[in-house]
């Protein structure tokens, strides 16, 4: 099963680069094993044309290595302050793509402007206070991760609610049940930032999409009653 982990998040990160949400080493994915307890994580600032399913490192909870030479990421107090915080996630994918970064940057939320939107994120997809000075003293990525628990607690939301936060001035934060899937939702996240602040240029006096339509989309894919797709067949 670990093999099988450390395949997945090598997958995970490779497609980070397929995707165009990263250049250089500008991004980690890592996935959560909770029958073991242990993560696996990209390791520190190799090159993802270099990066081998057999480079991944599986950390315990508290940090330490239990298989890998490398030295693993270091985010990783962030992913695993989110693992433990959050134990029902499985894969957390952190990448530094334009659009959401700018507006990390800019301290701002990503508003929902339209159904695209809509169909992936219900509501604005939020960003963190900055980190204060004694924070980035001290443990810096394990204090990042404590801001984003911290804002969703404030919304009274979860990650898998919200799969997707911006740490001001840093970068997004993407969640899932799978690796790939924390991939797939920053994917998502990348093409809506792209997509609103192109909607703020065309008119800069844009309104959000009326709640009643953004429930019905967000609905009608993720509700109880979800109609999207195809019904899977009963054996």
């Amino acid at each position: 099963m670990l093999e099988e982990l450390k395949g997945s998040v090598w997958q995970a990160n490779v497609e980070l680069v397929l995707k165009g949400l990263v250049v250089l080493t500008f991004g980690n994915v890592s996935g959560y094993d909770r029958a073991s307890g242990l993560v696996a994580i990209k390791p520190s600032g190799v090159s993802y044309d270099a990066l081998k399913a057999r480079d991944i490192v599986l950390v315990d909870l508290s940090g330490k290595v239990v298989e890998g030479k490398l030295r693993p990421s270091s985010d990783t107090p962030t992913h695993l302050a989110l693992y433990k915080a959050f134990p029902e996630l499985r894969g957390i994918s952190h990448a530094h793509s334009p659009a959401a970064t700018a507006f990390a940057q800019a301290a701002a939320e990503i508003p929902c402007y339209g159904t695209t939107h809509a169909d992936h994120f219900n509501g604005p997809v939020p960003v963190t206070r900055f980190l204060t000075k004694k924070e980035v003293e001290g443990e810096y990525e394990k204090n990042t991760g404590t801001v984003i628990i911290e804002r969703y607690a404030e919304l009274k939301t979860s990650p898998l609610e919200m799969p997707a936060v911006l740490v001001a001035g840093h970068g997004p934060f993407t969640m899932g049940l799978s690796p790939i899937s924390a991939v797939r939702n920053a994917l998502i996240l990348e093409y809506i930032a792209h997509m609103a602040l192109q909607t703020k240029q065309i008119n800069p006096a844009v309104r959000r999409l009326p709640s009643y339509i953004r429930e019905k989309h967000h609905q009608r894919k993720h509700g109880p009653d979800a109609y999207y797709g195809q019904r899977k067949e009963k054996p």
